[in-house]
């Protein structure tokens, strides 16, 4: 009898559990929710960010507050959110340097990136685009394995596993071109020496580089993507000049704690799909040359762990580590 009592207390709170989830996540969220972005402000991560909030705040009826944390490549602010409570209230821009390069490229990491998280939706991807200065006599991929067979080439990048850095040493593996890297304290630095000359290419995203390219100061030889770039519908993928199945693009996604209920996290889900597809966000990401996604944990799991192969290849052939 008393075995049968016990049962039927955990059948009873078992019922009680399933009941209460839809319901709170009909009234969540009931106070703001903050949305850590582990970089500093100014980037695309933060115009992402922003963009994607404030939609989010009108239809939710709370505030999604953003909030820069940058620090250790974004460890620090990772860190923080991987202990904070999982009840959809504290969430971070997930991003493919903190989700998939940092695991590899870091000898140890104070969070599991897979075990710590889990993933929202995938926001948006913002495509990289590949340059050399306009005064090169190169037009193609093909014409820069060939110079670069012919004369050292230099590449500069804001940085050692910048980006850019890692976006031009997945290209050096896959073209097989000897590539030099020269390592600058920031973007601008950067620019000033490839716009003067000083070096002869360079990777970044494309609302970095879109008004050099147009002004015809820089000329762009391929995109990232897996399709062509509205914004440069003339330049060539990756892809189709010889490479299938390249893809590199700077890209941003919502996610939590691990163990937010799981009605929650489809309430945070569907919420970020509807304001990645409102039209409002779909014209501010056109503007930066952003592609809106919006998908399920599901989807932006599988994209994560595709990623997560990709970029460990390349950190490890290239022998990328953190300064």
């Amino acid at each position: 009898m008393k075995q049968l009592v016990t049962r039927l207390a955990a059948t009873l709170a078992a019922c009680a559990i399933a009941i209460a989830l839809p319901v709170v996540a009909q009234t969540f969220p009931t106070k703001p929710i903050r949305l850590v972005v582990p970089f500093a402000p100014g980037g695309s991560s933060e115009i992402i960010a922003r963009t994607v909030a404030l939609k989010m705040s009108e239809s939710m009826g709370q505030q999604v507050i953003v909030d820069n944390k940058p620090g250790g490549a974004g460890n620090i602010a990772m860190q923080e959110v991987a202990r904070a409570a999982p009840d959809g209230y504290t969430l971070i821009l997930g991003h493919i340097g903190t989700l998939a390069v940092n695991p590899y490229m870091f000898a140890k990491l104070p969070y599991d990136v897979n075990k710590d998280f889990i993933p929202i939706s995938l926001l948006a991807k913002v495509p990289t685009v590949y340059v050399v200065n306009a005064d090169l006599p190169v037009k193609d991929l093909k014409d820069l394995v060939t110079l670069a067979r012919q004369r050292e080439v230099f590449y500069g990048s804001a940085g050692n596993a910048s980006a850019g850095h890692l976006a031009t040493e997945y290209l050096k593996l896959s073209i097989k071109a000897p590539l030099t890297h020269v390592p600058y304290k920031g973007t601008g630095p950067q620019l000033q020496d490839l716009l003067g000359g000083r070096t002869d290419a360079s990777a970044a995203g494309v609302p970095a580089l879109l008004q050099h390219i147009k002004s015809g100061k820089l000329r762009a030889i391929a995109v990232g993507n897996p399709q062509r770039v509205p914004t440069l519908p003339d330049v060539q993928t990756v892809a189709e000049q010889g490479y299938p199945g390249f893809e590199t693009s700077q890209w941003y996604g919502l996610i939590g704690p691990a163990g937010i209920p799981e009605a929650i996290v489809k309430r945070l889900t569907d919420e970020a799909a509807k304001a990645v597809r409102s039209k409002e966000v779909q014209e501010k990401f056109a503007a930066d040359s952003a592609t809106g996604v919006g998908d399920t944990p599901a989807e932006f799991a599988a994209f994560i762990k595709v990623e997560q192969a990709r970029w460990e290849r390349v950190v490890k052939s290239a022998g990328i580590k953190a300064d």
